[in-house]
């Protein structure tokens, strides 16, 4: 049933499509993997964490300069030549895990270099499905990208990667280094116009047109801030979840996991329930009850000590998030024209990964100024100041 629903979207996005579910399967695997790698060389939690953020560097330094190489190559090509040679990092790591000549420095190069390739390929790949697709399937072609990730990343890929770990440490990495490769030859064989490269000029001067194109756009600059500050005030609350989990509501490691899959529950819903939302509701109302459910999911963590009311609260956020993430993928790939979606893409992104950095530093320092569920308190008030400042701009969604 599911390949006859994507063969209506084409043969290329199907390509697409499974190209971006195995690599999201390898991405899940190493994202479980990694960190047990570093601890079984290490136990400074400092080392552990760092991995994790040796990853998202990229994001941080990159990400535009990535958007403008998006826009002058051919994309597809890109893709192909990002993934296989991600493929082969880690094809290294795992040879050196083998043969037990693995070292944390190894570890963040490797995990570094997946960052930075990321920042291209993500980039690229996003920009790509429009060209796949007739306009008026962008939102389904969205919905099922991102239901095959929370899949295959949040939901399959976890439990698999711990398996894989304790089998053989050196087994999860040679498995999403095949994922790669197989990622790559899928691309390689979608079929697309590539997209008119941007008449010549600096890479300050191209970067510098995706950022005032962006800002020019009054929506799609409203989602971006909304989204910027958005990921500062959760980033600031979660950053702190697991000792709001126990202090707060009592559980224990296990309840703790249990409770974070609400969110992968949710959000696979969601992905499921976008288009027929879309259709019943439109972009408009979505974007604006979106806001509200960010203010209530804050405000109602803030308050309650109950496990199964922030459960049930999470669920709703997590529809609502993935709602808004397709909305928000499909708004860009309609309204930014083909040569300039690898630079404006770039500059969304950079506004999302900042605010999540600089959320995930705040939490910590006021909750330790204050209490613990003072970050969730915090996010709610900031979300209310979004939304009333969002919500007239959202009209023309």
């Amino acid at each position: 049933m599911r390949a006859l629903k994507s063969a209506r979207l084409g043969a290329d996005f199907s390509k697409l499509w499974t190209a971006s579910a195995v690599s999201n399967v390898g991405d899940g695997i190493t994202m479980v993997a990694g960190p047990l790698l570093v601890a079984s060389l290490t136990s400074e939690p400092a080392l552990v964490a760092g991995a994790a953020f040796t990853q998202q560097l990229p994001w941080l330094i990159i990400a535009l300069i990535s958007g403008v190489y998006v826009d002058r190559l051919d994309r597809r090509r890109l893709v192909v030549v990002v993934n296989v040679l991600r493929g082969l990092a880690l094809a290294v790591l795992a040879v050196a895990v083998a043969t037990s000549t693995a070292s944390v420095p190894l570890i963040y190069l490797v995990f570094f270099l997946l960052g930075a390739g990321e920042t291209v390929a993500d980039t690229a790949f996003s920009a790509m499905v429009p060209a796949t697709v007739a306009p008026g399937q962008l939102t389904s072609a969205n919905s099922r990208m991102v239901a095959t990730s929370i899949l295959g990343n949040q939901i399959l890929a976890k439990p698999l990667g711990g398996w894989l770990f304790a089998v053989g440490a050196a087994l999860p990495f040679a498995a999403d280094a095949l994922t790669f490769l197989v990622a790559a030859a899928l691309t390689s064989a979608v079929r697309i116009t590539p997209a008119k490269p941007p008449a010549g000029g600096s890479v300050r001067e191209d970067v510098a047109a995706g950022i005032r194109w962006l800002w020019r756009h009054r929506l799609l600059r409203t989602l971006a801030v909304s989204m910027g500050v958005a990921n500062v005030a959760f980033c600031a609350a979660f950053a702190i979840f697991a000792l709001y989990a126990r202090q707060r509501l009592g559980l224990t490691e296990v309840g703790y996991g249990m409770l974070l899959t609400t969110f992968g529950v949710g959000g696979l819903a969601g992905s499921f329930l976008a288009p027929r939302l879309g259709k019943r509701f439109g972009a408009r109302a979505l974007l604006r009850g979106g806001l509200i459910v960010e203010i209530i999911t804050h405000a109602v963590l803030a308050a309650t000590t109950e496990p199964l009311v922030a459960a049930a609260i999470l669920i709703v956020f997590g529809v609502h998030s993935v709602n808004w993430g397709i909305i928000v993928a499909t708004q860009f790939q309609t309204a930014v024209p083909d040569e300039l979606r690898g630079r404006v893409g770039s500059v969304y992104a950079l506004t999302q990964v900042s605010g999540a950095a600089a959320g995930s530093l705040l939490g910590g320092l006021i909750a330790q100024a204050a209490s613990i569920n003072t970050p969730f308190w915090v996010a709610a008030a900031a979300m209310t100041v979004v939304a009333v400042a969002a919500w007239r701009p959202l009209r023309a969604a």
